[in-house]
């Protein structure tokens, strides 16, 4: 398996999550520029956290018309998995290529903590490894991690089984107490209508090893690595 990590001014976990693919690989990923217009043939695109382009006119807005953005849009509309962590989900939504849009945290403050998340289905790429409805404690580090889409496009989300995790508690119970930012119904991360395209708010990457307090993420990574490999 090959994998791309896109790389953005201001991007802070890029590393993090070339880390995390190398160690389930067994190689390392290639590390795209925001400017390359194209990239060598892979079989899995990763747009990580942090706050590209320092976060100005909307976060997500200006790297969605980035070089590179025509260019992973054109191969997820290939089939090509792609997946958006934190500010990747941030990108995501602003290129079309997820719904909704992600919105000011409802505390208005940065939150950065451990969050549970309810796994609402174990049937794609990305969870595979995962149980549906298994709880899993992953990081979160945001600022505008609030998800929203009208009703519509939630019961449109729910009845086509897109969504891919909710905010939970520590017995795994969806509450507005274990929302850490005011998401639409606990969302914390959804697929497109295909489940090739993920877009998830908290941090697998940083749930990768014993060192970084928990390993709930490495299953993502392994995961993947089985299904792509």
């Amino acid at each position: 398996m090959k994998a791309a990590v896109v790389v953005f001014p201001g991007s802070n976990c890029d590393r993090d999550v070339a880390v995390a693919l190398e160690r389930a690989m067994g190689r390392p990923p290639v590390m795209v520029w925001h400017k390359d217009s194209d990239f060598e043939d892979v079989d899995l695109v990763v747009l990580p956290g942090g706050f590209s382009y320092g976060d100005y006119l909307r976060v997500g807005a200006i790297s969605a018309h980035a070089n590179v953005m025509r260019e992973v849009k054109r191969r997820a509309g290939k089939g090509v998995p792609v997946l958006g962590i934190c500010n990747g989900f941030q990108v995501l939504t602003e290129s079309g290529l997820l719904p909704g849009a992600l919105m000011r945290n409802k505390s208005l403050r940065f939150v950065c903590k451990d969050v549970g998340l309810k796994v609402e289905t174990g049937q794609s790429l990305f969870t595979s490894r995962y149980e549906t409805g298994q709880r899993v404690t992953f990081m979160a580090a945001h600022h505008d991690g609030s998800y929203f889409i009208d009703d519509a496009g939630r019961r449109q989300l729910e009845d086509r089984e897109q969504i891919a995790f909710r905010y939970c508690d520590e017995r795994g119970q969806v509450t507005p107490e274990a929302n850490p930012n005011g998401s639409v119904a606990n969302i914390a991360g959804i697929f497109n209508s295909e489940k090739t395209v993920l877009g998830m708010m908290p941090h697998p990457e940083r749930m990768a090893d014993p060192v970084l307090g928990g390993e709930d993420g490495r299953a993502m990574f392994e995961g993947l690595v089985e299904a792509l490999s």
